[in-house]
């Protein structure tokens, strides 16, 4: 259980178009009601109705996120969500221009033809990479150089494997999501101080400050960003129980909240409507917390650039099997080959 020590951090300021990942939870919570929605038609339509209003209403879209000219092939059935974080302190616009800002997190969400799990690929924000135009930099500049669209061609061009759809949502929603769940548990592997509060090793408790500071803090680490990245998907594991558990699932309330905190934070592409997330979610149906699959792209130590950043480089080789396994839709073969 994570312990206050003192007043919550100050809230972030507040802006529409920066973003933060949690699509694969609310997927699954959407497969769930259109479940319930074949026992309860009247009523389930009325209140799915009122959640996509609520969520195409509040949800900022992305214009021109994806990159002209020709892109790495759609594998049949298959999608993959790029999912965006960044810091709410910074500004964008509308079509996903960042003004000097950096994502701060980049998380690919896998979702393979058969569904019969899902997959949360993190990769690491220092990662050295070519960024198209601009040459060899952290992966997160590109945001800030381009945008979204800038990241999205980046991504594409590191993995070889087509982005069919993108979500990003700041860290105020990563609070906000927290709290209309009442709260969500993670499972830390060390314990650790970030600012005023304090974690153990095991599970946690989070409110919404709280778990801000569980997945931003890495200076309290000797591998930085490597612990800070698993906490981040341990924090996704959490938000997942949270929202398919029967106190969610059966709290028309509680669901109704969540989807209304997290869309005022939420940014996606103009395809990644209400109605593409109820088909998605149709698809995860019978998806459970343990079907979440989460892992790193491969890394081969640390290096300094010429005019001395330091980064996270990646293992080439590594790569190049995991983009194979993503165009072949073959994530299980892969893993097992390269297991973390």
């Amino acid at each position: 259980m994570s312990e206050r020590r003192a007043a919550r951090p100050a809230r972030a300021a507040h802006r529409r178009g920066r973003k933060r990942p949690f699509l694969v939870a609310l997927l699954a919570t959407l497969g769930s009601l259109v479940g319930v929605a074949t026992v309860l038609a009247v009523v389930a339509s009325v209140f799915v109705g009122s959640l996509a209003r609520s969520f195409d209403a509040r949800t900022d879209t992305i214009e021109d996120v994806f990159p002209g000219g020709t892109r790495p092939a759609a594998v049949d059935g298959a999608e993959n969500i790029l999912l965006i974080g960044s810091d709410s302190r910074q500004s964008a616009g509308p079509d996903g221009q960042a003004a000097g800002g950096r994502s701060d997190t980049l998380m690919l969400l896998h979702l393979p033809a058969d569904r019969e799990a899902a997959y949360l690929m993190s990769i690491m924000r220092d990662s050295w990479v070519d960024v198209p135009g601009h040459g060899t930099a952290k992966i997160n500049a590109a945001y800030s150089w381009g945008g979204v669209p800038l990241v999205v061609e980046t991504v594409e061009q590191l993995l070889d494997a087509r982005i069919d759809h993108v979500a990003e949502i700041d860290f105020s929603g990563f609070r906000a999501m927290t709290d209309a769940l009442g709260g969500v548990t993670v499972r830390s592997s060390t314990a650790f101080d970030a600012g005023r509060y304090h974690f153990t090793a095991g599970p946690n408790r989070l409110d919404g400050a709280e778990a801000l500071a569980f997945v931003r803090e890495r200076h309290a680490f000797a591998d930085a960003d490597h612990t800070r990245v698993r906490n981040q998907q341990a924090f996704m594991r959490g938000v997942v129980d949270g929202l398919l558990s029967r106190g969610t699932i059966t709290d028309p309330r509680r669901i109704q909240d969540f989807v209304a905190a997290t869309s005022d934070h939420l940014a996606v592409d103009p395809g990644l409507d209400f109605r593409t997330l109820v088909d998605l979610g149709w698809s995860l149906r019978d998806l459970r917390p343990s079907d979440l699959v989460t892992f790193t792209v491969p890394t081969a130590g640390g290096g300094t650039s010429a005019d001395g950043q330091s980064y996270v480089a990646l293992n080439p080789l590594a790569v190049q099997s995991l983009s194979r396994a993503l165009r072949s839709d073959d994530l299980p073969a892969w893993l097992a080959e390269n297991p973390q």
